[in-house]
């Protein structure tokens, strides 16, 4: 198993090195490899691997139900992980490149726009489970651990309705992220029925 944690571990790295690449583009040629507004499209990669990361963690349970591979659930945290990573690298690449490291410009986009808030009550809802993430808060909490790891449902439709919101034009990645996390949803659902 600890080989497809290292597996796993460089794959989810993959995106930020990309990222990296094309940050290293832009520096030696303005223009070249980001767009004409490179924040913005630093902020909206780490943004949509958020989004990919937090969705490919609630799909381990369905895989791990669908293929009976129990040991799948060994790289669940490590996705959870990496994706609450994301979202704050998400953030701090909002705060720093759009906001410019402003305060005022903060709280302003929170009461102006509506996903900002919503992309801000995901991360709430996801820093306690990144918190208790351990084996030893796993412990301490018992059952209530199950029940406040289940505020990544939320946080996940927040995520989806936060990139519905900021979208401009071209809903079809926004209706399938919803249409995978719908399926997600469904399938917990007659798993439990089945179980029952």
């Amino acid at each position: 198993m600890r080989g497809a944690k290292v597996i796993a571990f460089g794959l989810l790295c993959l995106p930020l090195a990309w990222l990296g690449i094309q940050v290293l583009g832009e520096i030696r040629q303005p223009g070249s490899a980001l767009g004409a507004d490179p924040g913005e499209a630093v902020v909206l990669h780490l943004g949509e691997w958020t989004l990919r990361f937090l969705l490919l963690t609630l799909s381990v349970s369905t895989l791990r139900r669908l293929f009976s591979w129990p040991r799948l659930l060994h790289l669940r945290r490590m996705v959870g992980l990496f994706a609450f990573g994301y979202l704050w690298l998400h953030l701090l690449a909002y705060v720093g490149l759009l906001a410019g490291f402003s305060l005022q410009a903060v709280v302003d986009d929170l009461t102006q726009r509506p996903y900002i808030m919503v992309g801000m009550l995901a991360l709430a809802l996801l820093l306690p489970l990144a918190v208790t993430s351990t084996r030893a808060w796993q412990r301490r909490l018992g059952r209530s651990w199950q029940r406040l790891h289940r505020l990544v449902y939320p946080a996940a439709v927040f995520a989806v309705v936060h990139l519905a919101w900021l979208t401009k034009d071209g809903y079809a990645e926004v209706a399938f992220y919803a249409g995978v996390l719908a399926l997600l949803f469904a399938e917990r659902l007659w798993a439990k029925r089945a179980a029952a």
